[in-house]
């Protein structure tokens, strides 16, 4: 089952419990106070995805390494690549 077969099944099985407690589909006889939590709850669970989407976000971009390695690497073959197209004719 790949990865969007999985959110979909749980989006959609949320959706259904939703659905059901907040319309009372099954005559379930449950309190007011249930169907009043619940009617907002796709909101509060949007808002909860997109602060944890921003924290994840942030995170890895706060504890994103550095690579003095490759940097250096990289600018000799700047060098390099310079040098050959002086040596063929190129002005910069």
């Amino acid at each position: 089952m790949t990865k969007l077969l999985e959110w979909l099944f749980g989006v959609s099985l949320v959706g259904a419990v939703w659905a059901l407690v907040s319309f009372d589909l099954l005559d379930l006889s449950l309190p007011q106070t249930y169907r009043e939590v619940a009617w907002p709850m796709p909101l509060y669970l949007l808002v909860s995805f997109g602060c944890y989407s921003l924290a994840t976000v942030g995170y890895r971009v706060a504890t994103f390494n550095d690579c003095q390695e490759a940097a250096k690497e990289l600018q000799g073959q700047i060098k390099e690549a310079k040098e050959d197209l002086r040596r063929r004719g190129l002005k910069m």
